[in-house]
């Protein structure tokens, strides 16, 4: 990786995941230099443009059209690019078409830069992030997928609605699959290290509703203007500065999990310490027998699944 001084974040794919990224780093002052990379040139270029026109709200920061090339002397590279989420399908649709681009950009990732921390977007972000690990084993720590990152976040956000206590306050996760069979941590989630079923308002029911919107947000949002882009946008800028200033905060990014409870080879969220170097260790939570229960299963569906990556 590189200096402190030259924070280079390289982005791959400038449709509205990656140039909302792009622009959501830019906010948070994040790096000192963007560089975009799309096979549709006419894309990235009017995307950098726009970019560039916002720096002087913000602050200094170099944004440009890239190649492979400036991998090189990047810290972190986003991968975004692929295939969308079309309104009725599930994020595990997009697995053999997002499958076959993985496979043929790792290996330019990682010949240009062998120490770089991958960050992966695109969806189904849980496999992506598998299949990359699978090719590159020795990197695992380095790779890691924005997992239930967004998820957790509208949880803390509904969840702050009901309760009325600023999101930010909000101790609760969402773990597992970024999809389907993921699950709120509701044994450990807390507000002022009140257990959630002991603090005023507490309601199971409304607990599982609130659940269920946050589980369901992406399908709402997509069939109302076709793509999520800003939340998640947030997410990466967070996960980067956690990287790039070596924070040691605790997300729940999705990474090869090794013997976690009996579950093994296979990509799936728990809240990890990020930092430097990448995922630094994964905190082993302790699970009541609904929630390990729910985590074998969501393993279980994402193994199945594993079968249609393209090797």
């Amino acid at each position: 990786m590189t200096n402190d001084h030259n924070r280079k974040i390289t982005i791959i794919g400038a449709g509205f995941v990656g140039s909302t990224s792009a622009f959501s780093l830019i906010a948070a002052q994040a790096a000192n230099e963007i560089v975009l990379i799309d096979v549709n040139t006419s894309l990235v270029r009017s995307q950098v443009m726009d970019l560039q026109h916002s720096i002087p709200s913000w602050g200094q920061c170099q944004v440009k059209v890239g190649t492979y090339d400036d991998i090189r002397d990047s810290d972190i590279v986003v991968i975004t690019c692929g295939a969308n989420q079309k309104p009725g399908e599930t994020r595990l649709d997009l697995i053999k078409k997002n499958s076959a681009i993985i496979k043929d950009i790792g290996p330019k990732i990682f010949k240009a830069n062998p120490g770089i921390i991958v960050i992966m977007v695109t969806n189904p972000v849980d496999l992506l992030t598998f299949q990359l690990v699978r090719m590159f084993p020795k990197k695992q720590k380095q790779i890691m997928g924005s997992g239930t990152i967004l998820d957790t976040a509208r949880l803390r956000f509904l969840l702050g609605q009901h309760f009325k206590v600023n999101p930010t306050s909000m101790h609760a996760y969402i773990i597992g699959e970024h999809g389907d069979s993921e699950f709120p941590l509701w044994s450990t989630a807390n507000i002022g290290q009140i257990p959630l079923a002991k603090y005023p308002g507490y309601d199971a029911k409304k607990m599982d509703r609130i659940f269920n919107q946050a589980k369901n947000a992406a399908y709402a949002i997509i069939k109302g203007k076709q793509a999520t882009y800003y939340a998640i946008s947030s997410g990466v800028a967070h996960l980067a500065k956690a990287i790039l200033g070596d924070k040691n905060s605790v997300l729940p990014v999705s990474s090869l999990l090794t013997n976690y409870h009996s579950i093994s080879n296979i990509c799936l969220s728990v809240p990890s310490v990020i930092g430097r170097n990448g995922v630094k260790h994964q905190l082993r939570l302790s699970l009541n027998t609904r929630e390990l229960r729910q985590l074998k299963k969501s393993a279980r569906t994402l193994k199945q699944a594993a079968k249609g990556l393209v090797t």
